[in-house]
């Protein structure tokens, strides 16, 4: 891999050993369709099950994935964060090891991606075909939430499903939690966000790691400072330069 890819896919990853094999393939069919240069970097946040022997075998056979191991667990947005961090390409797709964000739907982000900064995937119209009904009823109190209190619109914050050009985030700074607030905080940065609508596949295998807890209660601190980022920080941009 000579010269940087076009597409990057960053997926965090923890206890999906069930789920990588068919990620990849999924991958696979779904962007080689569209003869762009891609990587997949996939960041497995210590896992206690097979997931990184999988993925080193993954690895080893195709030199567009590459790998990444956590010496300690440390949570989802350090691991998305940690895939950044390395990806190399133009744009930066990040979404799901569970399968329940389909591949299929990583070329619709392409074409919004001409108008907009970031194209956020939505699962409002989809939800009910992959979740159950607290996990449904638990997502919409927490986007409520979350817009309420950061005077926001994005119709499913929750949704890591998302493809973004690379200068989002070159001024971000990471905390814990951010992956929940990405587009607000492209929004400070004076990006611009949009949203589509992605299919909510059922969990092809394992269980999920998320519950009403980490959905409505356990972000709250964070939905504070953002908020108070939104209030405080400000953007300049300089006209001229002599010398």
């Amino acid at each position: 891999m000579d010269s940087a890819p076009i597409l990057s896919l960053v997926i965090p990853c923890y206890n999906e050993q069930d789920n990588l094999r068919p990620l990849v393939t999924a991958i696979r069919a779904a962007v080689d369709q569209l003869k762009l240069a891609y990587e997949v970097i996939i960041t497995d946040d210590c896992s206690k099950d097979k997931s990184w022997e999988i993925l080193k075998e993954l690895a080893r056979s195709d030199p567009r994935i590459r790998v990444q191991r956590f010496a300690f667990n440390c949570g989802e947005s350090a691991a998305m964060w940690a895939g950044l961090k390395v990806a190399r390409g133009q744009y930066l797709f990040t979404l799901d090891a569970d399968l329940q964000n389909d591949p299929k739907d990583l070329p619709k982000f392409l074409e919004p991606l001409k108008r907009f900064d970031c194209v956020c995937g939505t699962r409002v119209e989809t939800r009910g075909k992959g979740d159950n009904f607290i996990r449904v009823a638990s997502s919409r109190i927490a986007n409520w939430v979350r817009n309420k209190l950061s005077d926001e619109k994005i119709s499913d914050a929750g949704c890591t499903y998302r493809a973004f050009k690379r200068e989002c985030i070159e001024n971000l700074k990471f905390f814990k939690g951010m992956h929940r607030f990405l587009p607000t905080l492209f929004k400070i940065e004076g990006f611009t966000v949009t949203e589509i609508s992605v299919t909510n596949n059922p969990r092809f295998a394992g269980q999920t790691h998320y519950g009403v807890w980490n959905r409505l209660f356990a972000s709250f601190y964070d939905l504070l400072a953002v908020r108070w980022m939104k209030k405080r920080m400000f953007r300049y941009q300089v006209a001229e330069r002599v010398n």
